[in-house]
């Protein structure tokens, strides 16, 4: 579909094959890790681990199918436009609506966080007037650095995507190391259900690569580099998720009863000083995180506007800077609102329930565009249509754990979502 011509200024494809990689470890890696062992720990006991390459392996079956349907196109939007573009307008109005939930509540549970660990720190952090004080120098900070240009804010989120890393490799190498011989055996001692819990849990936490899909029309080369980012990064996400359970797990005997059990295993190996350097780890983790979502999340709403299914301004351009700045400006300000209002899991729960719909759409998408287009992937996946139904399949298994109050949240989105069609429609 061609779009309208017009002489505002044009966006700049300044986002390189590395960049997007760390741009989309960004997006997974925000602040699950550093809790995550303690409760697939009290789930599992000793089997957890497997839990976690399981959990990869299924979010696998879905990021195969992003990476051959996100080749197949280089403008921004990630599942937005997949959505619209196979299956019509409504289903990308709906898309588009479950994405930016998932992208605002996101962002928004992880500055909540963020202020939680600095309380570490600073006791005072969590009162209200700090509290709200910082939520907003945070947010201010970061919509400066990209309303100032996309090459300044993919290289925060380079540089956070390395500065996260740094202390989780460390964690690994020294808690192997120091560690190794004390690995516990594996027990599996689990019922079914209570693995579909672990699963469920870590499939949220291997989410968000979509979010690094949505400014393609920034990146030099999207339909070649977009399936070697995902495919690297789950890569990545998996053996780090795997490694620092298994070290967790070697230092502490109750993993399940550490409230921060990341940063209480290393100082169980490495002393005080190596549990504040993991607890800072965390606060660069999430402001990390934070940092790739305001690079990825604006272009959603940006391309929305530019296909006439969102107001105008969402499209604008800043003359100087050739960034989308009223996208990022209104996202900021959603993000800032959600996080003084709700708390960190008030909004990881909003951005759970919506994650499963968008994978389930693309995963059908690879089906349709196979069949009226079948030659127009830059990444062809081999028994593709397969992929897509035990994505679907994955999906509908993990949907089926929701209880009815996040469908009723899903429901009040989706008829959100259709009002919007219905306007959109009458203005052509």
């Amino acid at each position: 579909m061609s779009l309208p011509t017009t002489s505002q200024p044009q966006l700049v494809r300044a986002i390189g094959r590395w960049t997007l990689v760390a741009l989309v470890i960004n997006s997974i890696i925000g602040s699950g890790i550093f809790g995550l062992p303690s409760e697939v720990g009290r789930l599992l006991g000793t089997a957890a681990p497997f839990a976690y390459l399981l959990a990869a392996a299924g979010i696998g079956l879905i990021v195969a199918c992003f990476a051959e349907v996100a080749s197949r196109f280089d403008r921004s939007g990630g599942p937005y436009l997949y959505a619209r573009e196979t299956f019509g307008r409504f289903a990308g109005v709906q898309m588009g609506w479950f994405a930016w939930l998932v992208r605002l509540t996101s962002a928004a549970a992880n500055a909540n966080l963020f202020v939680v660990y600095l309380g570490q720190f600073w006791g005072s952090a969590n009162d209200p007037i700090p509290r709200a004080a910082l939520l907003t120098g945070l947010l201010a900070f970061l919509t400066a650095v990209n309303v100032r240009g996309v090459r300044s804010g993919a290289r925060v989120s380079n540089a956070f995507t390395v500065a996260k890393l740094v202390p989780l490799v460390v964690f690994v190498v020294a808690g192997l190391a120091l560690l190794g011989g004390q690995i516990p055996a594996v027990s599996f001692e689990a019922d079914g259900g209570t693995w579909l819990a672990a699963l469920l849990l870590l499939v949220f936490a291997y989410g968000g690569f979509e979010a690094a899909l949505m400014p393609m029309a920034e990146a030099t080369d999207p339909r070649r580099d977009a399936p070697f980012a995902l495919f690297t990064a789950l890569a990545v996400c998996a053996g780090f998720y795997t490694l620092i359970h298994i070290v967790v797990m070697a230092a502490l005997p109750d993993p399940g009863a550490h409230p921060r059990p990341v940063a209480e295993a290393a100082g169980a190996f490495l002393g005080s000083v190596g549990a504040q350097f993991i607890a800072f780890g965390a606060l660069v983790s999430m402001f990390g995180y934070l940092s790739g979502q305001f690079v990825s999340a604006p272009r959603l709403t940006f391309a929305f506007a530019e296909q006439r299914d969102f107001p105008a301004p969402f499209a604008a351009v800043h003359e100087r800077f050739r960034t989308p700045y009223v996208s990022i400006l209104v996202y900021a300000l959603l993000v800032w609102a959600l996080a003084i209002y709700g708390s960190f899991v008030w909004n990881a729960v909003l951005s759970a329930v919506a994650r499963l719909i968008t994978y389930a759409i693309v995963c059908a998408a690879l089906i349709q565009l196979r069949r009226h287009d079948p030659d127009g992937a830059s990444f062809r996946l081999p028994g593709g249509p397969l992929f897509a139904i035990a994505g679907l399949a994955f999906c509908a298994l993990m949907f089926v754990q929701m209880n009815l109050g996040h469908l009723a949240i899903l429901a009040v989105v989706s008829a959100v979502g259709a009002v919007n069609w219905m306007l959109a429609r009458q203005k052509g």
